[in-house]
């Protein structure tokens, strides 16, 4: 875990060296605060029958704060991500970043797959209050379209619906237990596509390692990229880029150091098995590095030679995006998170460059020292 500078002002000046794009911001809504973008039929299953997001994590975060920073929580005892003015300062403002990616916290597609008609709802619901609470208060902030993965064809029409518009960059879908290469999912692919957005996987607690839940929260967090492992290798070998060939992926909360093991382990197996799969018409490797890009957060602790390493087993300086995750309690800051002594043009690289490659409606980014 990094911690925040004490002065802003060394941050912004330090930012005058390069754009900064951060690819995990959380916002969060109350269930209360989408009651009025339900309609009725839906908003009584929170108001009457007291509906809660079905967690099926089976501990508790072990930090001060929980899930949280303990200094993002609010003295009312909101959570953090609830309040756009202590995110402003406490991130926007504090390293003077360009764009933040906002990944918000409900997500149907990482929740049980029962009541799919109400959850579509609910994800349009928080799609709606996103767009008036955040994305209209601030340039800086863009927007994640989520959706029910469990209703791909809801999924879709959700996309349609809001995908146009200028600030949303990417659907998002939380991993739960599925493998998202089943051809079940391809509406939503096809909306991506339709739309211009990047599809975003992100980390949901109610994602299993390969061995379910262990004992200990340390255990279950230490294979976090067990689930990103498994994803990828769904897309990849069930064919969605040979299918979709416009279409960009990027994994978000689950770290980077895996992804050179990944890469040659895919590479090793198309060599002995391709013949099962015959739409895969590339190596692996190749695949991974046009379409699937790597969220940074969270960072191992690492040399800097350790880091170059990894780049140059990946053969590609365009794979991983820079994130903070904040406010969560292993928020990764900018100055601190990657090993410092980075080459200029990899930094710039990692924190912005290859973000905006990922994101076909990126906005044009500011000149450096604006």
């Amino acid at each position: 875990m990094t911690q925040l500078s004490s002065d802003p002002v060394a941050s912004r000046q330090a930012a005058r060296h390069f754009n900064l794009i951060d690819t995990d911001v959380h916002e969060r809504a109350e269930l209360s605060a989408l009651v009025p973008y339900l309609e009725p039929m839906w908003r009584k299953y929170i108001t009457d029958f007291g509906w809660q997001p079905d967690r099926i994590l089976p501990y508790t975060q072990y930090a001060a704060g929980g899930l949280d920073r303990l200094d993002a929580r609010l003295p009312d005892g909101r959570p953090g991500g609830s309040d756009y003015e202590l995110l402003r300062q406490q991130l926007l403002d504090e390293f003077d970043i360009d764009y933040a990616i906002l990944t918000g916290w409900l997500d149907a597609s990482g929740l049980h797959p029962g009541w799919p008609e109400f959850k579509t709802a609910l994800m349009s619901a928080y799609n709606d209050w996103q767009i008036e609470h955040w994305l209209n208060r601030d340039e800086r902030l863009l927007g994640s379209v989520h959706v029910n993965a469990h209703d791909p064809a809801g999924a879709a029409r959700e996309i349609d619906r809001v995908g146009s518009h200028p600030k949303m960059v990417q659907a998002i879908l939380y991993i739960k237990d599925k493998p998202f290469g089943d051809p079940y999912y391809h509406p939503i692919y096809e909306a991506c596509v339709r739309n211009n957005l990047a599809l975003g996987m992100h980390h949901s607690e109610n994602a299993p390692t390969a061995l379910g839940f262990h004992r200990y929260f340390v255990e279950w967090h230490t294979l976090v990229s067990q689930v990103f492992m498994s994803e990828v290798v769904s897309l990849v070998f069930n064919g969605v880029f040979d299918k979709y060939p416009e279409l960009k992926v990027i994994m978000i909360e689950g770290g980077f150091t895996y992804v050179p093991h990944l890469m040659s382990r895919s590479d090793q197996q198309y060599k002995e098995l391709r013949s099962e799969v015959p739409w895969v018409k590339r190596m692996p490797s190749d695949i991974i590095r046009e379409h699937v890009r790597f969220a940074s957060q969270p960072t191992e602790e690492m040399s800097l030679e350790r880091f170059l390493q990894l780049v140059e087993w990946c053969d590609s300086d365009e794979l991983f995006c820079f994130s903070t995750d904040y406010p969560h309690w292993d928020f990764d800051s900018p100055w601190e998170a990657l090993p410092q002594g980075m080459p200029e043009d990899l930094k710039r690289k990692i924190f912005y460059e290859n973000a905006k490659n990922t994101y076909a409606k990126m906005p044009a980014l500011r000149a450096i020292g604006q």
